[in-house]
């Protein structure tokens, strides 16, 4: 099972960051990986979601994940998948770290597709990728 974890400090309270992740409507502003999405941050919600392929850097999948997730401040995931091909679970855990917040960010992959991705794969074509999500999601706490 191949597991991408990455890991941040946002110079913000955890509210302040989750509120971010929390309004998917706007992810299209800043998310580099999550282009598109929308509907309301509530455990069990369906939300449409367009994300970057990375596995293939030109194309996008467009999936509606459900939210496994969803406590202000501290976490959110969701989960999708294709039968048999894929299943993921993306999540962003935070903490408080002094003034500001611990960012834990990553996703759990199964299926036979995950499966054919190396350890090299993932740091090379995954894990710079949520790196840049965790970039953006601090300057756009910083900009609000």
């Amino acid at each position: 099972m191949p597991l991408i974890r990455t890991e941040a400090r946002i110079a913000a309270p955890p509210q302040a960051v989750w509120d971010v992740l929390a309004d998917f409507a706007r992810y299209g502003e800043w998310n580099p990986l999550n282009l598109e999405a929308r509907g309301e941050a509530r455990l069990g919600a369906r939300i449409p979601m367009v994300f970057r392929n990375l596995a293939r850097p030109t194309g996008v999948i467009r999936q509606t994940v459900t939210l496994v997730a969803c406590e202000r401040g501290r976490s959110l995931a969701w989960a999708g998948s294709v039968p048999l091909l894929f299943r993921g679970r993306h999540h962003f855990e935070l903490e408080p770290d002094g003034q500001g917040t611990h960012l834990r960010h990553g996703e759990d992959l199964h299926g036979l597709i995950p499966a054919t991705f190396s350890a090299a794969q993932i740091a090379r074509d995954f894990v710079p990728a949520y790196e840049a999500v965790n970039r953006a999601l601090a300057e756009r706490v910083a900009a609000l």
